[in-house]
């Protein structure tokens, strides 16, 4: 029998609470150094790919009419050169989603939020085939990789190592690879604050997918979490990636929430 839901789509028997402390570990695994507080809003500007970290978290209902804050906002990312978005969550003021809409902005990036509240459940990881191993990267290393794979330009590159060397939140990023040629197969990392893990840029290259590495890394990756004191995992999925999601709900994560984000027409 399904558990009954609220209107946000978090469930009533204890998972919003839960949901909602994931909410404030994702935000802190994507604290930029350039950010600033606006009438109720976090303004963040990493020119990183990641939109979290180049958006508005709406935190409080605020004092100022909305298209004045939103004129205010708009001024801010301007002058860093950077499109305005606003991450709509089932935390963020009431009426904020409708009235975004109505001034014209529009709804962009369907994402889940994922959870597993009981890491201890999945046991230790199988070992690896004798011809893989897992290697560390440092922050640096680890944006640069993931920015080749992605085609990210040079600037975002640049934008994310600084906000991973630089993050207030420990990460820890590992790469899959061949023992005999050192080839890459796949990468991923993990952002640790008390209890919980995030599980952030897991990929797998294209000529290596179906074979279930990306099981096999996210396994090692949750396993070196929980030796450093994490017990509850997350993680932010597109709605659409129906094999990242499979992926997830095979290793115990299931959907806690969703967000979205509202931009102008086209900036998305």
């Amino acid at each position: 029998m399904s558990r009954p839901t609220q209107r946000d789509g978090t469930q009533r028997d204890g998972t919003h609470a839960l949901a909602s402390r994931a909410e404030d570990a994702g935000l802190n695994a994507a604290a930029t150094a350039d950010s600033i507080w606006l009438d109720g809003w976090l303004l963040r500007f990493c020119d990183a790919k990641a939109k979290r970290s180049r958006c508005i978290n709406a935190l409080a209902p605020g004092r100022l009419p909305l298209p004045e804050r939103l004129a205010l906002a708009q001024a801010r990312y301007a002058a860093h050169g950077l499109p305005l978005f606003v991450r709509i969550t089932p935390f963020v003021p009431p009426g904020l989603d409708e009235g975004l809409a109505a001034l014209g902005l529009g709804r962009i990036d369907d994402t889940r939020v994922m959870l597993q509240p009981r890491l201890a459940s999945l046991g230790p990881p199988a070992a690896l085939p004798a011809e893989l191993e897992l290697q560390p990267l440092d922050g640096a290393a680890y944006a640069e990789l993931i920015g080749q794979w992605r085609g990210t330009p040079a600037a975002q590159r640049q934008a994310h190592a600084t906000r991973l060397t630089q993050s207030p939140v420990r990460y820890e990023a590992r790469v899959l690879r061949r023992r005999d040629d050192a080839q890459v197969l796949a990468a991923g990392q993990w952002a640790c604050e008390a209890e919980f893990v995030g599980l952030y840029d897991v990929a797998v290259t294209p000529a290596s997918r179906g074979q279930g590495l990306g099981r096999r890394l996210c396994e090692h990756l949750l396993a070196q979490a929980r030796e450093a004191g994490a017990r509850i995992g997350y993680l932010q999925v597109e709605a659409d990636n129906s094999p990242a999601r499979q992926l997830y709900a095979r290793l115990g994560f299931s959907d806690a929430y969703a967000y979205h984000y509202r931009t102008a027409a086209g900036a998305g």
